[in-house]
C-alpha cells in the first residue's frame, strides 16, 4: 500500500445480532444486491467464497442523477473485486481490481465489534492512490473541480453506507 490517501469514509450503525452472525452475512457478497444502493448482486469467479484471494464479479447499476455533473459510469456495468481481509467475526475487506486483475487501493470493508446488545457494524472505504477508473473521470479537471468532485464523491459514498447498514440491520434484526 502507498502513503497516499485521496480519501477514506465510513459508517456506523448498532445491531442487535451477535458478531458472527453479522460477519457470516456481509461477508456474503453475492446477497450485495439485498443491501446495496449501487451493487445488485454478483457471483464468486475465482476461489473460495469469501478467502482472502478470491475474486467477486458484482453486477451494479448507478442511476443517471447521481453526482450528475461528473463524468462517472452510469447505467449498469460489471466490476471484479477481491478479497484482501477475512478475519471473522471481526473484519472483511475487498479491493477493486483493474481490467488487468491487479487488486487497486479502492478497498471497501466491514468492521465487526461485539456489543452488550449485539455488534456495531462500521462500513468503510478508503482510496489510496487514484484507481484507473477514478484518473478517467479527474482527468481534464482543474483542481477546484477534482475538490468539488472528491467532495461529492464522499457524500455519495456515505449516503450509499448509510442506505446499505440500514438495510443490514433490518435483514438481521428481523432474522432474530
Amino acid at each position: 500500500m502507498s502513503s497516499t490517501e485521496t480519501f477514506r469514509v465510513a459508517a456506523t450503525t448498532d445491531i442487535r445480532a451477535d458478531p458472527a452472525t453479522v460477519f457470516a452475512y456481509v461477508s456474503d457478497l453475492t446477497r450485495g444486491g439485498e443491501w446495496s444502493p449501487e451493487c445488485l448482486g454478483g457471483e464468486w469467479t475465482e476461489g473460495e467464497p469469501g478467502a482472502v484471494g478470491s475474486v467477486f464479479t458484482a453486477r451494479n447499476h448507478r442511476e443517471p442523477d447521481v453526482v450528475a455533473w461528473a463524468p462517472v459510469v452510469r447505467g449498469d456495468w460489471t466490476t471484479q473485486c477481491e478479497v484482501v481481509e477475512s478475519t471473522a467475526p471481526r473484519a472483511f475487506s475487498w479491493a477493486m481490481r483493474t481490467k488487468d486483475g491487479r487488486a487497486q487501493e479502492s478497498v471497501w470493508s466491514f468492521t465487526v465489534e461485539p456489543t452488550a446488545g449485539g455488534s456495531t457494524l462500521t462500513h468503510a472505504f478508503w482510496m489510496g492512490e487514484l484507481t484507473e477508473g477514478m484518473r478517467g473521470i479527474l482527468h481534464g479537471m482543474n483542481d477546484a473541480e477534482v475538490k468539488k468532485f472528491l467532495d461529492d464523491w464522499s457524500d455519495k459514498i456515505v449516503g450509499d453506507m448509510r442506505t446499505s447498514l440500514a438495510r443490514i440491520k433490518a435483514a438481521l434484526e428481523t432474522a432474530s
